[in-house]
């Protein structure tokens, strides 16, 4: 308990730091998985290759990788921001590649005829999409959802290695010290829980409230 009272304020910091980059990085790869996942789904041939190779590119990439490409590529074309901002959207852009897939699964569930009854209605693709099709498969993609963003969040962990403060970098500061490695890693996989469970328990009330009965 000795490493937990004497650095609490070192914990705090870098389990403050992994929520917000979570927090941030989901709302990103969720909104941007939305939009991906309408383009793979379009009737415009340009916008269906533009998904799929937006898909493709991030999901076979490694993100490590990818980090290097956004922090230090990036300030090289004139763009520079905060290494928590670049964090960010190395995070998110990753990540909304695999909600994107989560959600066009999630479409490919509904029937084809919930579609066209709509547009026999005189619906367009974007009223079909968003107001028929999509309240239906995100029905059904909620828990995927939740085991993607607890992946992203266990993914922020390698955004300490680019100076951004996170709760697995507070290991460096309390090694330092002198610090029993093991209670050092112990409690900051303890912070790693405490943030799974609370995004886990987030998904289950979505899942009881407006998921598809099984």
């Amino acid at each position: 308990m000795n490493v937990l009272k004497d650095n609490l304020s070192t914990y705090w910091e870098g389990f403050l730091g992994t929520v917000r980059l979570t927090v941030y990085s989901s709302l990103l790869a969720l909104v941007l998985g939305f939009v991906t996942a309408s383009f793979r789904v379009a009737p415009v041939a340009s916008l269906r290759l533009f998904g799929t190779a937006w898909v493709t590119v991030l999901r076979n990439t490694p993100l490590t990788l990818l980090f290097f490409a956004v922090l230090l590529g990036l300030p090289r074309f004139g763009l520079v921001l905060p290494f928590e901002v670049f964090a960010v959207l190395a995070l998110g852009c990753y990540t909304s590649a695999f909600i994107c897939e989560v959600l066009r699964s999630g479409i490919n569930t509904v029937p084809t005829g919930q579609g066209e009854a709509a547009r026999s209605l005189g619906m367009n693709f974007r009223q079909t999409l968003s107001l028929v099709v999509l309240p239906q498969a995100f029905r059904s993609v909620i828990p995927p959802v939740g085991s993607t963003l607890i992946a992203l969040a266990k993914n922020s962990a390698i955004a300490g290695a680019f100076s951004v403060t996170e709760l697995l970098g507070t290991y460096k500061t309390i090694n330092e010290l002198g610090y029993n490695i093991v209670w050092t890693f112990a409690w900051i996989a303890v912070g790693y829980l405490i943030i799974t469970l609370g995004i886990s328990a987030l998904f289950h009330l979505l899942e009881r409230t407006w998921g598809l009965a099984r």
